[in-house]
């Protein structure tokens, strides 16, 4: 199967060709959504074969390069079309590609009549071609082509409706700050493959290659920029603090975009380079310890702004911009296992919230369209009482709600609690291990809460619609409630996998089967941190009292929804109403868009308007039409001397030898 790894990408690929030149002229739905869902279902189905085939390799042999052919090559320089076949790829992979065609097959139910049916699948699977080059590239190079591909088809599937002003200006949005981020891991490649090259003559942007010549990379200066600026990229493409602010203008896709975006694929891309090259990251402490708190500062902020809003699809949003938090405070913890883990549970837990929320509006649009009413189908205070309607999507979305929410069982807690632990007991960053932890559990609290408040405005109380609207509500067809169900079902069962020690010794010695399935990939990482005395906390009986806190604080932020949700419905409004100062800077995220507004983008506005109005139009057009008017005056008297009238030239003859003979008889 390893020789066949080609098709994974090449799938996709094929499909959005097909969809994008004949999909006009098939017209036909049900052809246009099966053949870029089956596209994504061969690729999934050569993953798993892909899968099996490493399982059954030891531990040491599970490295495997498959090159189709060379791309680049000078001197001793070389860069392939070539695939990394390892662990941390094979897990990439299955998540893409599992995830992704079950969005794809939701995908076909929900754009139902949509126009530019076929357009949307051409995008939809180009995205996923170019994040499995991403994840499955052997080189940074070919990462970067896959890294570019996600950034341009979010900013086609986020505009998709550009007729729209504000989907066209989240477009522009999500593109040029991603270019900000691109920047800088363009600076990390260079300088790396700059340093290693003229100081040791190693010439590679090969992964298993740099991995072998890690021990290369002293550290210092040089390593640190490299990473941070390898971490700005990161930033950029996984909506960190301070690039963070254009994934919830991201929603003006359509819902199954956000759910692909959000869960499966683009955010993640950050996350998956930091650990691709945990190698490099392990070697600057200063680089992990920005990282760290970069992701614990996001996690923290993006929490409470998830707090305050009504459209049920930006909380999902700010959920995710804090779920990332998470991831990247692992990585900067150096607890890359951990990371990767709960990169995997929220893709299935977003996934299934996400195209919950596709459902919840998909039949929010039918019923308030029978009743012409103009309300947003997406706000949450137009809700209410939806489980009745709509069970299914009410039991997935809660199953998916509880996971993320970090309660015991769900895959979310597995995950979380992993990172929340490394992060007070990691070897790295000594007293700054409790503010870590400490801002963690606070955003623990604060994404339970908001989750359920989502919850409770949503599928309980009395509906907000009126009775006929009510009556109209049902639930969606099988094409969109089967992808929920299956992401539901990973959602509870998808954390066994990765059983913390101390409680899979409690359950009778359940291993860690995921940790010890990404060993090999950190194990650099590892050794390097034993080899240099750095050693962590190891107290089973406070890894026990965390988890119950951080378990507590879980079930407190439910409770707290619970209690100003179902019990006192009237104590928002009127905490609102007795702070409202803080509430509107909440709900107005903070007013980061309008600072960013007034620092960069109003300045860059100001200064483009300069350029053109009083350096373009007024220097170049006017030396440009400067020399144009004096050729012009010139030539309108010049036109004179040849009129065209031979009247004219035989008098400027006659004058002429009038002229001469008078000059050579008076001079």
């Amino acid at each position: 199967m390893f020789d066949l790894v080609w098709l994974i990408p090449l799938c996709p690929l094929i499909g959005s060709v097909i969809n994008g030149l004949l999909g006009k002229k098939i017209k036909n739905e049900t052809v246009i959504g099966g053949i870029a869902a089956g596209s994504v279902f061969a690729s999934f189905m050569v993953a798993c074969g892909i899968l099996f085939q490493l399982l059954s390799l030891p531990g040491e042999e599970r490295v495997i390069q498959k090159t189709i052919f060379t791309w680049i090559q000078s001197g001793t320089f070389k860069a392939d079309i070539g695939f990394l076949i390892d662990p941390l790829s094979a897990t990439m992979l299955m998540i893409v590609t599992g995830i992704g065609f079950l969005i794809h097959l939701y995908s076909i139910g929900y754009m139902h009549g949509e126009e530019g049916f076929y357009r949307y699948f051409c995008y939809l699977n180009l995205f996923t071609f170019s994040m499995l080059c991403l994840v499955s590239g052997n080189n940074l190079l070919l990462m970067f082509i896959g890294w570019e591909g996600v950034g341009l088809c979010s900013y086609l599937l986020i505009g998709y409706y550009f007729h729209k002003k504000s989907a066209g200006d989240a477009g522009k949005k999500a593109f040029v700050m991603n270019r900000v981020g691109d920047f800088g891991f363009l600076l990390g490649l260079f300088t790396l493959f700059y340093y290693l090259g003229t100081n040791h003559n190693v010439w590679t942007i090969n992964f298993v290659e740099l991995a072998k010549n890690a021990d290369l990379l002293v550290p210092g200066a040089v390593v640190t920029t490299v990473c941070l600026c390898f971490f700005l990229g990161a930033t950029g493409k996984s909506a960190q603090i301070p690039l963070y602010t254009w994934l919830p203008d991201a929603m003006e896709g359509p819902t199954p975009v956000s759910a692909l975006i959000h869960a499966a694929t683009m955010v993640t891309a950050g996350v998956y380079m930091i650990a691709r090259m945990n190698f490099i990251f392990i070697k600057s402490p200063t680089a992990l310890l920005v990282i760290a708190c970069v992701g614990a500062a996001t996690a923290l902020f993006a929490a409470t702004i998830g707090t305050a809003q009504n459209d049920i699809k930006r909380v999902l949003a700010y959920s995710t911009v804090s779920q990332l938090g998470y991831m990247f405070l692992a990585m900067g913890v150096g607890a890359f296992t951990a990371g990767v883990f709960h990169l995997m549970t929220h893709a299935f837990f977003k996934a299934c919230l996400f195209l919950g929320s596709g459902s919840v509006i998909h039949g929010m649009h039918h019923a308030l369209h029978h009743e012409h009413s103009e309300a947003d189908p997406q706000d949450m205070r137009n809700m209410g009482g939806l489980k009745a309607k709509m069970p299914i999507t009410f039991i997935t979305f809660l199953l998916a709600t509880i996971a993320i929410a970090g309660i015991p069982g769900f895959a979310g807690f597995f995950s979380k609690d992993e990172i929340l632990w490394q992060a007070f007991a990691n070897p790295h960053h000594h007293a700054v291990n409790y503010v870590l932890w400490g801002a963690g559990a606070v955003a623990a609290g604060l994404t339970a809460f908001y989750m359920f408040r989502l919850v409770f405005m949503t599928f309980f109380g009395q509906t907000r619609l009126s009775e006929k609207a009510f009556h109209h509500l049902h639930e969606s067809p099988w094409v969109i409630t089967v992808p929920l169900v299956c992401l539901a079902l990973l959602s509870v069962v998808g954390g066994w996998v990765g059983v913390p020690k101390v409680l899979g010794e409690a359950l009778g010695g359940m291993p860690n089967l995921f940790e010890h399935w990404l060993e090999p990939v950190f194990a650099y990482s590892t050794h390097y941190t034993e080899a240099h005395g750095a050693h962590g906390l190891h107290s089973v009986a406070m890894e026990w009292g965390l988890m119950g806190v951080s378990v507590l604080i879980a079930c407190g932020g439910i409770a707290l929804a619970f209690a100003l949700y179902i019990v006192a419905p009237g104590f928002p409004e009127k905490f609102t109403s007795t702070f409202p100062a803080l509430h509107r800077a909440v709900y107005n995220k903070w007013y980061v868009d309008e600072i960013y507004d007034f620092a960069f983008v109003n300045p860059c506005k100001a200064l483009g308007n300069f350029l053109w109005k009083g350096f373009d139009v007024l220097v170049v057009d006017g030396i440009v039409n400067g020399v144009a008017a004096v050729v012009r005056g010139f030539s309108g008297i010049l036109r004179y001397v040849q009129t065209g009238f031979v009247h004219n030239y035989a008098f400027t003859m006659v004058f002429g030898v009038a002229l001469i003979v008078a000059v050579y008889i008076f001079r």
